[in-house]
């Protein structure tokens, strides 16, 4: 439910060609030696100078060490961030136990979840994809009423931005704060690289509830419906009808298993890059203006 910021606006909307699969395919078929890699460290030269606790795998909150305690009090009570003991539980663990367990799971309340949402649509990821995916637009000629030049490239721009974030506040705040569901990205427990590939594609269909059990994603579902509906709107005259709107449906969850698969093997990609890359590279990717979980 939490897609990712590469994918959301890329493969939104069943526009997805299958050059863009394939190269997610192999991107993910590279990290398989590396499933369960020890994380590398950061050479000495990069070391921040003040403490920060970040979360390779989620969108989540960052702490800092120089906090005042009521920062750090306000931060525990809406983390954005997976506990990590529950991550790294053994696959095999019962989760009627495990959720059970205190300290393992700690609900979302209504305003971290909005929180979440808007923390996903300032993110500089946001801006560039939807860039990229109007330039893809205009180049294969989607959308036609829109015109060409600069004119036609700001609709698409816009009409792809609007399907992101209009997705992300009925599915990430409105319907799961109504449906008590969670909207974060669970990582698998899983070793098996295609077991891990199959957890990532059916967390479509599956969640996790404000009290940590698995239970039908219906947030996913209604979400892609109603901003499928929604994009009848601002869509050209031609392209509001009930057959696109479910093209534009079925494309939504597409794209989410497609985020959901990034969201798995992401943190795995880091740490062959941060392995591979000479030391000069990962000195400049430190000092990017970006958000440190959004960093390589």
């Amino acid at each position: 439910m939490n897609q990712h910021p590469l994918v959301q606006s890329t493969f939104f909307g069943g526009r997805a060609n299958s050059t863009r699969v394939v190269l997610v395919a192999v991107l993910i078929a590279m990290t398989h030696p590396l499933g369960h890699a020890q994380k590398s460290t950061a050479p000495p030269e990069m070391a921040p100078t003040s403490s920060i606790t970040t979360n390779d795998r989620f969108g989540g909150n960052q702490t800092s060490s120089i906090r005042g305690a009521g920062d750090q009090e306000a931060t525990s009570r809406c983390s954005l961030r997976v506990p990590a003991a529950l991550r790294e539980l053994p696959a095999k663990a019962d989760d009627a136990i495990t959720m059970d367990a205190p300290g393992f799971y700690t609900p979302l309340s209504a305003r971290c979840k909005f929180d979440l949402f808007l923390r996903q649509t300032y993110s500089p990821y946001t801006f560039v994809s939807a860039g990229f995916q109007a330039t893809i637009d205009q180049a294969e000629w989607q959308w036609p009423h829109y015109g060409g030049g600069m004119q036609g490239w700001g609709k698409r721009f816009g009409a792809t931005l609007a399907d992101t974030e209009s997705r992300r506040f009925i599915q990430t705040f409105a319907l799961s704060t109504i449906l008590h569901q969670d909207p974060r990205y669970f990582p698998s427990r899983q070793r098996a690289f295609i077991s891990r590939v199959f957890y990532a594609a059916t967390r479509v269909t599956i969640t996790r509830d404000d009290s940590g059990r698995e239970t039908f994603n219906s947030s996913e579902f209604l979400g892609a419906l109603f901003a499928s509906a929604l994009q009848n709107s601002y869509y050209p005259r031609q392209d509001r009808n009930l057959g696109e709107t479910m093209n534009r449906f079925g494309g939504a969850l597409g794209s989410d298993a497609i985020g959901n698969l990034l969201h798995e093997f992401t943190p795995d990609m880091k740490r062959l890059f941060r392995k591979h890359a000479p030391k000069r590279i990962l000195r400049i990717c430190y000092r990017l203006p970006i958000p440190a979980e959004d960093k390589p």
